[in-house]
């Protein structure tokens, strides 16, 4: 850490985005990142694939997951075309508002590079450069919609208060992605969720102690009704994606992801307790200092390594089925 001060001050987006619709939803990212930032915030964290919204009727969608069903291919097909792709018009609003606002920006998106989507985590400096990570596997039901990515991403953020990383997801059950992760020597780590319901409360408080870091846990807060909302907001005429999102489980005033959002220590003692019911950005000021007090004890890449017993060796070349003698 070189940052003469030892604090900072950090936000959670846990508004929802308006679902499906990037344009709109990038919109509204870049008037959440201005409004974090005019309240102080020099980290802003979004939860996973926050743009243009977690593909949650995979989940809950009674018919999403029937082979060949027209609605699955249709609302597919609306994702496909509302994912981010990299560079674009839209990504450069992006880099734009941390730029402007002198802020560190880390973005969730469903990206498109080809006729694939990824699930990527964005980190965006303040000088509006950037990199990527790729989840390394989808999840189940999540197979219907994410390729997978490879070593390449597995990128962190270099800032003057120490690195920033990240990974999404149940990423924070794969020991060795984390031991990726503790080796770059984390001040912050966001993990990104849907949502954080308890389960993955444990695993963020986990990563925290083991990695002996700040963690921001971050989760949206969405309805059925933010949902269809957000599909209506693109003025298409797709009856049977609307009838697909309707089908989800419960009345559109259900929630279906409750936030959840926290700032957790090193010691895995909450500093904003688990935010769940509310629509809003949530802010914390991080003492990194703590962090050395808890590396006296604890520092799996350091001291409390072994590597003349364990080493995990990275393949963090780019993976691609074809590959031409002259590269």
């Amino acid at each position: 850490m070189t940052k003469s001060a030892s604090k900072i001050t950090a936000a959670i987006i846990q508004h929802p985005p308006v679902f499906l619709n990037l344009n709109a939803s990038i919109d509204k990212a870049v008037e959440y990142i201005e409004e974090a930032a005019k309240k102080g915030a020099e980290l802003i964290a979004f939860p996973e694939t926050w743009l243009p919204g977690y593909p949650l009727w995979i989940d809950s969608a009674p018919n999403a997951a029937i082979w060949g069903s027209p609605e699955a291919k249709s609302v597919f097909n609306i994702l496909v075309q509302n994912s981010l792709e990299i560079p674009s018009q839209e990504f450069t609003k992006l880099l734009n508002a941390a730029k402007q606002t002198g802020t560190y920006v880390i973005m969730g998106a469903n990206e498109k590079e080809g006729g694939t989507i990824y699930n990527t985590l964005i980190y965006i400096d303040k000088d509006g450069e950037y990199k990527i990570h790729r989840k390394l596997v989808p999840t189940y039901t999540e197979r219907l919609v994410w390729g997978r990515g490879d070593g390449s991403t597995l990128n962190s953020m270099d800032t003057e208060f120490g690195v920033v990383g990240g990974l999404i997801c149940w990423e924070h059950w794969m020991p060795f992605a984390r031991a990726v992760m503790h080796q770059k020597n984390e001040v912050i780590h966001l993990c990104q969720w849907p949502g954080v319901h308890d389960l993955h409360q444990l695993a963020s408080r986990h990563y925290a102690f083991e990695g002996q870091c700040f963690v921001l846990a971050a989760g949206t807060y969405i309805t059925k009704q933010n949902v269809l909302d957000g599909f209506d907001s693109l003025q298409i005429k797709k009856s049977d994606v609307r009838k697909l999102l309707e089908s989800i489980n419960g009345n559109n005033k259900t929630v279906l992801y409750n936030g959840g959002s926290a700032f957790i220590a090193p010691d895995t003692s909450y500093i904003t307790e688990p935010m769940f019911g509310k629509s809003k950005i949530i802010f914390a000021e991080l003492n990194l200092e703590l962090i050395n007090e808890g590396k006296l004890t604890l520092d799996s890449s350091g001291h409390y390594s072994r590597p003349d017993v364990f080493t995990l060796n990275v393949n963090d070349d780019v993976q691609s089925n074809i590959k031409y003698k002259s590269e």
